[in-house]
């Protein structure tokens, strides 16, 4: 395995412009990183479909004052129709979300469903201490928009092949090029 540099990638944000060049190991750590983020919810969604029903009024009902979603939470709790459809979205979401990050299919779609779902838990668990600022949840969070942001499918998944189906004699992200917001 050559060990040579050859990727760039880079961007401007607020002005200020940021260059770098990949590692050739960088593609390989990329698909780990994917599967291993991916494997993490789907044995999440996977511990609580085996423990059915799954009940999420507990946790909701249960957040920490401090927490600037305690309310809505709580609310959401006492809420049995609510909580009849978070109840089966929680553990099918991430059973969704990790079995497509494990075949890099719709990648980007399913990081941004597990960050915002780790966002909904990290607000959740939020204490109000400084400590408590990067606890695990906002780590994940970061890897999955991580993982988004590189396009991960596109190195060893399924992506890859999405993106090139021809329709109409074009690839499919060049027909309907909004799905590169979804597919990567």
């Amino acid at each position: 395995m050559s060990t040579k540099t050859t990727n760039e990638f880079g961007g401007e944000f607020g002005g200020v412009t940021l260059l770098g060049k990949a590692h050739s190991l960088s593609a390989l750590f990329i698909v780990l990183l994917r599967a291993t983020i991916g494997g993490m919810i789907l044995f999440a969604g996977l511990g609580k479909v085996s423990e059915w029903p799954f009940d999420a009024a507990g946790y909701l009902a249960n957040i920490d004052p401090a927490s600037p979603v305690s309310g809505l939470y709580a609310a959401m709790a006492s809420n049995a129709a609510l909580m009849e459809i978070v109840n089966v979205v929680v553990p099918v979401t991430q059973l969704l979300i990790g079995v497509a990050l494990i075949a890099g299919a719709f990648v980007r779609l399913a990081a941004l469903g597990g960050a915002m779902q780790m966002m909904l838990f990290y607000l959740g668990g939020w204490s109000g201490e400084a400590l408590a600022l990067f606890d695990s949840t906002l780590v994940y969070a970061v890897v999955f928009l991580t993982v988004a942001a590189f396009g991960a499918g596109r190195v060893l998944g399924l992506d890859a092949y999405i993106e090139r189906i021809e329709v109409g004699g074009q690839a499919l992200v060049e027909k309907f090029p909004r799905l590169r917001y979804v597919l990567g």
